[in-house]
């Protein structure tokens, strides 16, 4: 793969972060994801609809969510994305009621790239620590 192409991954996932997380504009979701997305986390539904709902679900339960893109790395078809998702836990989540709690953790996604489109998901979530923030484990 070349070098430009590397470079138009990390591009995508830049534009896909600026418009998806720091916008929440879902209509853009179609030009930078395909339809079959494939998720490995087991907690965010299949397919580009499945993320979507997940993320509307996220968004609305944190009405301040927040996510700040630290560090993007390419290689092939792979990108890698470390950042922080933050908010305040205002709405049901996850199937916790809303706490009232701020929350900020660090994560890495890792995203395979196909003709042009994120095509599957994998990510490395402090799960422990947003429990933790949110006060579901003590």
């Amino acid at each position: 793969m070349a070098q430009d192409d590397t470079q138009q991954n990390k591009q995508l996932l830049a534009d896909f972060a600026a418009a998806v997380f720091v916008k929440k504009d879902f209509a853009q979701l179609p030009q930078f994801m395909q339809q079959e997305y494939i998720q490995h986390n087991p907690l965010v539904p299949q397919g580009l609809s499945g993320f979507q709902v997940f993320f509307a679900d996220w968004f609305k339960a944190a009405p301040d969510w927040h996510y700040q893109l630290e560090k993007l790395v390419a290689e092939g078809d792979m990108v890698w994305a470390y950042g922080t998702y933050s908010g305040t836990h205002q709405g049901d989540w996850l199937g916790i009621p809303a706490t009232g709690k701020h929350y900020s953790i660090h994560a890495v996604d890792i995203f395979r790239i196909q003709n042009g489109k994120l095509a599957e998901h994998w990510d490395v979530l402090d799960t422990y620590g947003l429990f933790k923030q949110l006060g579901e484990i003590k």
